[in-house]
């Protein structure tokens, strides 16, 4: 994922550095509109205030905008730059990036318009993003010689279908198909997390491992084919309509794959690697979420949402923090050495993981939920502050 300085842009609407790749503009909107989300159900559910949008209820605004537009302006981010350095695709900048961020922008009004725009419009303006996203980068994956990257498409082709069913649900008044809908999407983020962070955690850590001259962590391709596998089983049978042990089974399955996926890492060999070690741990949040929901399907004591609270906090987030970080110095040619105060986000954001996974089991009691809440938020807010300001700062000079 090497990006190499750019030579200076013309003077235009678009020539600023922000518009030079693609994780600048998404990862600077997505995580400042992710903090405004977290705040606002913060203060609606435990704040006494009222929560403004009378077309949705507060848990399903949170969670479609926690998926489609929190998590999707950080994939959108992420694909579209690593791409160019994977896949040889032509890099998405300026006018194009521009466009792109504009239709994440219109979506957002389109939530927040208060019915004054027809329902149909609200869908195409918030599911547009991934849609032409997709057809920009298709042309250049069927022209890349590794196909394995086209199964990036699927994962944007998840999060648009599940939007769409979102927005068609809400049409007809059916509540649990618009949830139905945001967990469709949120299938398309889980497929990322597989596809891309268990992929790059594997490139990332041989990187590593060689600079320590330790043996060779090889990639093992047919293994990376049976992790999709296994991942396109559990999707199934976590939307279908199959009988639990059936579904059960799937998660375990998938569980089993991703845990002999994460054995070949030799995590304790890159212990000293912050940035890796916490793709390693996120890692073992989302095996632990799979466990958990497999045996929600079979169990009544455990909560059927708490796979989902392992696998977004614990997972996601943590993946999410590790990778905006290495991207934001790696891309601006600045060392891969997060400060300090990320590592006690590293930190913080697990132990966000383990109480709200607590609450939902019946471990801890409710009272620590809004806890849970503000360690995440304060979590990505030291990103912000500390690694944020490079998205709109010039790439310094890269060495050879």
């Amino acid at each position: 994922m090497n990006q190499q300085s750019q030579p200076q842009a013309k003077a235009g609407l678009f020539s600023g550095a922000i518009w030079r790749s693609a994780f600048r503009p998404f990862y600077l909107v997505g995580v400042i509109y992710g903090l405004g989300i977290m705040a606002i159900w913060i203060m609606a559910t435990f704040g006494g205030i009222n929560f403004p949008l009378a077309d949705y209820t507060l848990a399903l605004w949170h969670g479609h905008e926690m998926v489609f537009g929190f998590s999707g302006a950080v994939v959108a981010g992420f694909v579209l730059t690593a791409l160019p350095g994977w896949a040889g695709t032509t890099e998405i900048d300026r006018g194009r990036l521009g466009l792109l961020v504009g239709l994440w922008f219109l979506g957002r009004l389109a939530i927040y318009s208060g019915g004054w725009m027809p329902p149909y419009m609200v869908m195409l303006l918030d599911c547009s993003l991934f849609l032409v996203a997709m057809i920009m980068v298709l042309p250049g994956l069927l022209r890349a010689e590794n196909k394995y990257f086209l199964l990036l498409i699927p994962i944007l082709l998840l999060l648009f279908a599940g939007n769409v069913v979102f927005h068609l649900a809400l049409m007809d008044g059916d509540m649990g198909r618009a949830s139905w809908g945001i967990r469709l999407g949120l299938m398309g983020i889980v497929a990322k997390f597989v596809l891309a962070g268990g992929f790059l955690t594997t490139v990332f850590t041989q990187n590593a491992l060689k600079q320590k001259n330790l043996a060779e962590l090889r990639h093992n391709l047919p293994l990376e084919y049976v992790s999709a596998i296994s991942l396109g089983l559990f999707v199934y049978g976590a939307m279908a309509d199959v009988s639990s042990i059936l579904s059960a089974g799937l998660a375990f399955l998938a569980a089993s794959v991703q845990f002999v996926r994460f054995l070949r890492w030799r995590t304790l060999s890159i212990r000293d690697e912050p940035l890796i070690l916490v793709m390693h741990v996120s890692y073992l949040w989302f095996i632990a979420a799979l466990i958990l929901f497999g045996m929600a399907e079979f169990m009544p004591a455990i909560s059927p949402n708490v796979w989902l609270h392992a696998f977004t906090v614990g997972a996601l987030s943590m993946m999410m923090l590790s990778l905006i970080t290495r991207v934001a110095l790696r891309h601006t040619g600045r060392p891969l050495i997060p400060a300090k105060a990320m590592i006690g986000a590293f930190a913080m954001m697990f132990l966000a993981a383990i109480v709200r996974v607590a609450v939902t089991l019946g471990l801890l009691p409710g009272d620590w939920l809004p806890i849970s809440a503000l360690i995440w938020w304060v979590s990505f807010l030291l990103y912000l502050m500390f690694h944020g300001v490079f998205l709109l700062q010039p790439s310094l000079p890269r060495k050879a």
